[in-house]
């Protein structure tokens, strides 16, 4: 595992890339290619003005140290609570009420109307609620009969 660049968090709290040159590149951000099909594979490292610094081909390819700071960065940006499971809806017109368990507790969201569930190629879904947070449903088949039949009639 050998990387072109070496990555720390300077006091400021922000990731800085010195490249295999010595040049040192403040408050670079990670960016995922496919956040949602390939997470952890086609990351970029880039600086304020959205100019490239470094791409990384997979996560796993890192030193761990490097492949934290990344992780813990993207956690920091991102926002997408991945759904397990429908427990309820309060109507199936629109807008109402989901209750749904996630990756990150249960909650619950106001679904504003059907064009705010968008499939994400054949298998998954991205739900907007109404604050503009999205959810995901990574496999809309593997997910419970339940949660199954409530979706079929929104979809």
């Amino acid at each position: 595992m050998t990387t072109t660049f070496q990555l720390h968090r300077n006091n400021f709290r922000q990731l800085v890339l010195t490249d295999a040159q010595g040049a040192e590149h403040i408050d670079v951000r990670p960016v995922r290619a496919f956040p949602i099909q390939s997470p952890d594979a086609g990351i970029s490292l880039v600086k304020e003005n959205g100019a490239e610094v470094a791409w990384i081909d997979h996560l796993n390819d890192l030193p761990e140290a490097v492949r934290n700071l990344i992780d813990e960065e993207l956690e920091g940006r991102e926002f997408m609570p991945e759904i397990a499971k429908i427990l309820s809806v309060t109507s199936f017109a629109t807008p109402c009420t989901w209750h749904v368990q996630t990756d990150r507790g249960n909650t619950h969201f106001v679904l504003k109307g059907d064009e705010d569930i968008r499939r994400i190629g054949k298998e998954s879904l991205l739900i907007a609620d109404n604050h503009g947070i999205h959810f995901l449903i990574r496999n809309m088949f593997d997910i419970d009969k339940h949660s199954r039949k409530i979706l079929d009639r929104f979809l």
